[in-house]
């Protein structure tokens, strides 16, 4: 029994206009009538062009870069609708911006993960879905619902689709120590063992590898992170098991970043494929030959048509 709003509305800001007309196609539902601007000093202006009271709402926005520009949309747009009188309104974020800072790593450092929480959940959310949170404990920053999507699932149907289940030359490995739990569950799927690069950190964006842990000699490997930003983690690490003696290298993550260098290194670099999901928009001049998406809108659909109908989402997080 659907306990809220009368019906159900999509809208969308500039983040990523095209995964929401994706999900809204796979919903059978039009774009809800909006227009998101600019004034001529660069504040952000939103119109909302129908009526929302009573509605349950879902508003698509991944805070991809430019980050606080569409961070400030999201938060307007949700502002709008609560002063609209909505039903619900819903955050979709496929990907959740300033995710990294989640904690004190050293003296005088922000929070900014939570700084983020609390400014969505003042704006007025009543909830928020997303996928695969770059920390878990983000989650509870909020008190509200939030629904974390694991995008592993979507990238391990791939290879084993592509014949990587159950061979001898296949192990996947973690870039790092705090990828491991993604990493088993990704090989789990695989029925492949496991390997772990040990690195250190000197500075941000910048990683050395240092060992490998695991047997990779003459294996097909598959390097699986949450995020790819400059690449260097995931080139350093693919160029590195090459050199030890990795047949083959392949990369899969769900949020694409490929901030500055990235795609120069992912070129020159030893990997076969990255397979990424499309929670951030990727233009067209970053597209290239090793790189092959796989679409969200399937499973962010399903999730909004559950948590819309009041049934369990739960299922949907493996």
């Amino acid at each position: 029994m659907i306990t809220h709003g009368k019906n159900i509305k999509i809208f969308t800001g500039n983040s990523y206009p095209k995964l929401a007309q994706d999900i809204a196609d796979r919903l059978g539902l039009k774009i809800g009538e909006s227009q998101v601007g600019t004034f001529s000093d660069g504040e952000i202006s939103v119109n909302i062009a129908e009526t929302v009271r009573g509605l349950d709402v879902f508003v698509i926005q991944p805070t991809s870069a430019p980050v606080n520009d569409n961070l400030m949309e999201l938060l307007i747009m949700i502002d709008a609708f609560k002063r609209a009188s909505v039903g619900r309104v819903t955050a979709v974020m496929p990907y959740y911006g300033y995710a990294r800072q989640d904690r004190k790593a050293k003296a005088r450092d922000p929070i900014t993960a939570k700084l983020v929480a609390d400014l969505i959940t003042a704006a007025g959310a009543d909830r928020v879905l997303t996928m695969d949170l770059h920390a878990a404990q983000i989650q509870g920053y909020f008190n509200i619902p939030v629904d974390n999507l694991m995008g592993a699932p979507i990238l391990s149907n791939y290879f084993v689709e592509s014949g990587f289940a159950d061979q001898d030359d296949v192990v996947v490995v973690s870039p790092d120590l705090g990828s491991v739990t993604r990493a088993r569950k990704f090989a789990d799927r695989l029925n492949a063992p496991i390997a772990i690069i040990d690195k250190r950190r000197p500075k941000a964006n910048v990683a050395e590898v240092m060992n490998v842990i695991g047997d990779i000699k003459g294996k097909r490997v598959i390097l699986i992170d949450d995020m790819i930003d400059t690449a260097g983690t995931i080139c350093n690490g693919a160029n590195a098991l090459v050199k030890m003696g990795a047949k083959e290298v392949y990369a899969c993550c769900t949020h694409a970043v490929l901030s500055g260098p990235a795609i120069e290194r992912i070129e020159v670099s030893a990997i076969k494929q990255l397979v990424m999901l499309d929670t951030i928009h990727l233009p067209e001049e970053k597209a290239i030959d090793k790189i092959k998406i796989l679409s969200v809108a399937p499973i962010f659909a399903e999730a909004i048509k559950r948590i819309y109908e009041d049934v369990s989402v739960s299922k949907l997080f493996d």
